[in-house]
């Protein structure tokens, strides 16, 4: 990659897409984002609409590109990461509607959870693919999602042309291409990319699914991480503001963005010792080492997902940023609180914390829409113990406090059981909006007893976009273009003072289950 070159890496999120301008040592120029709509017609049904997005990505794309003061023909790369959302168009490739809305509503967003009774369906069946997930199927995946539209919606399923992890359909919008990538394929489709494997037809056809293998497009191979899909069309490339000497880099989930942009300078390094947690909405735990490990409750063995050589597997909590939001929208003391509620709050508490537990009585069960993992029970409600009649502006900041250090105890959770399996995690890369957190960054420290490697990079899962966005130049190899970025690291040790107090909080944690 020429040094007068630069990529574009998107990020499409929960909320919003992202774009950001990088040069070819992954330092960040410039940066946009747009809100992305969301619909939610019953409980449970979470949707989206397709060219909200589009939208939304080439005002990102624009601005972006235009605030770093570069020209467009300066943008050789473009790659993406994406919520592992379910994107349905119909055989002329517009957008399926779901539910009535302008514009449609043509995407099943990934905490959509209609489709629990079909996950236990497929669980049920002892297959093959579900010791590549933790023995669990789970509804945010894909599969179980297009079970529950060919029963509830055969109008729809019936008239499917292409059904695609979010970030496929980005590189389908950008080039016209139908190649998936290994990283939506194997961690959301049940496909199999070790050699002889791919797609097990007897697990389909006892899911009554194997028809969907033709109707969505889905391919017999997958593409690995940064390889070329094509060159922008003349159509992808006026809307995005680029050129169709751009070329579009084969991308990935939006967590393993992020677990490149933080762990891939460290892959190579007692890879078994290391897990990144990508810490938003929800938090994905991504570990990878060149050996397979099956980890009950932890979904994986995913060869390639990360980067080619390496097995991974992927533990999480669904919801975690958003508990705190809806802990701050829950309760009457959290409208005290200015703009900014988490960055008061951490301040506040960070001062309390140095006179001891600030609620040593109050605990939280954070599983508010079940639990990923270590349980893999999607029928786990949440739970707030321990309350009195107080102040209820003090309830308040000690509930917060308690979902706070529940948060990082699931994560502890989630470390033992893969610990258990075949890793030795002491160390933890984190990236995301809990990264920004004074409070939680301490907290991820001594309440899991690791040491936290905090990448200096400003958006490491947009970096990590960007690192596919780069590896066409580098013979497709990602951990390469990993290990040369510039952007530093920072390391947080755990603090022995606060053990005794993590240690029994873990344990009435526990057993709240």
């Amino acid at each position: 990659m020429n040094v007068q070159d630069y990529v574009v890496g998107i990020d499409i999120g929960t909320g919003s897409a992202r774009a950001g301008v990088f040069d070819h040592k992954g330092n960040l120029l410039a940066e946009a984002k747009q809100a992305i709509a969301m619909n939610r017609p019953q409980t449970h049904f979470v949707e989206q609409s397709t060219t909200d997005i589009w939208q939304a990505i080439c005002h990102s794309v624009r601005k972006a590109v235009g605030d770093a003061g570069i020209a467009a023909e300066r943008v050789k790369s473009v790659s993406v990461s994406a919520t592992c959302s379910l994107v349905l168009l119909d055989k002329q490739y517009a957008p399926l509607r779901l539910s009535e809305g302008d514009p449609a509503w043509d995407i099943i967003v990934w905490m959509d959870h209609r489709a629990t009774a079909e996950a236990e369906e497929c669980t049920a069946t002892g297959g093959a693919p579900l010791a590549n997930l933790g023995g669990v199927m789970s509804p945010e995946m894909e599969m179980p999602k297009l079970m529950w539209l060919k029963r509830n919606r055969p109008d729809l399923y019936a008239n499917i042309g292409y059904a695609g992890d979010l970030g496929d359909w980005v590189g389908f919008k950008c080039t016209g291409s139908l190649e998936r990538s290994v990283c939506m394929l194997a961690c959301k489709w049940t496909f199999d990319p070790r050699p002889g494997f791919g797609w097990d037809r007897d697990f389909l056809s006892q899911i009554d699914m194997l028809d969907v293998i033709e109707r969505a497009g889905l391919p017999e191979t997958a593409l690995p991480v940064g390889a070329t899909l094509g060159p922008l069309t003349a159509e992808a490339a006026s809307d995005l503001g680029l050129t169709t000497d751009c070329m579009f880099a084969v991308g990935m989930i939006d967590a393993y963005a992020g677990a490149l942009g933080t762990l891939g300078r460290s892959l190579q390094d007692k890879p078994e010792h290391r897990l990144a947690l990508i810490a938003g909405t929800s938090t994905c735990h991504i570990a990878a080492q060149p050996e397979r490990r099956e980890v009950p409750g932890v979904w994986g063995p995913y060869p390639g997902a990360l980067c080619d050589g390496y097995v991974a597997n992927e533990g999480g909590q669904s919801v975690t940023g958003a508990l705190l939001d809806h802990i701050v929208a829950l309760f009457a003391g959290g409208r005290e609180f200015g703009e900014d509620p988490h960055g008061e709050l951490s301040a506040l508490l960070l001062e309390r914390l140095e006179n001891g537990d600030p609620a040593p009585d109050i605990h939280v069960l954070p599983d508010f829409i079940g639990n990923r993992s270590p349980f893999a029970d999607a029928d786990i409600r949440g739970k707030i113990v321990g309350l009195t009649l107080e102040d209820p502006r003090e309830s308040f900041i000690k509930i917060y406090w308690a979902a706070a250090t529940a948060l990082v105890y699931g994560t502890r959770l989630i470390i033992e059981r893969m610990n258990a399996h075949g890793y030795a995690i002491d160390t933890l890369h984190i990236s995301g909006g809990h990264n920004k957190s004074p409070l939680l960054r301490k907290l991820y420290a001594d309440g899991t007893g690791c040491r936290i490697v905090l990448s200096q990079a400003r958006e490491p899962v947009l970096l990590g976009a960007a690192v596919a966005a780069m590896a066409p130049f580098s013979s497709g190899d990602v951990l390469a273009v990993a290990n040369a970025l510039e952007p530093g690291e920072d390391i947080l040790e755990p603090d022995a003072a606060y053990r005794a107090m993590h240690e029994e909080r873990y344990e009435a944690f526990k057993a709240l289950y």
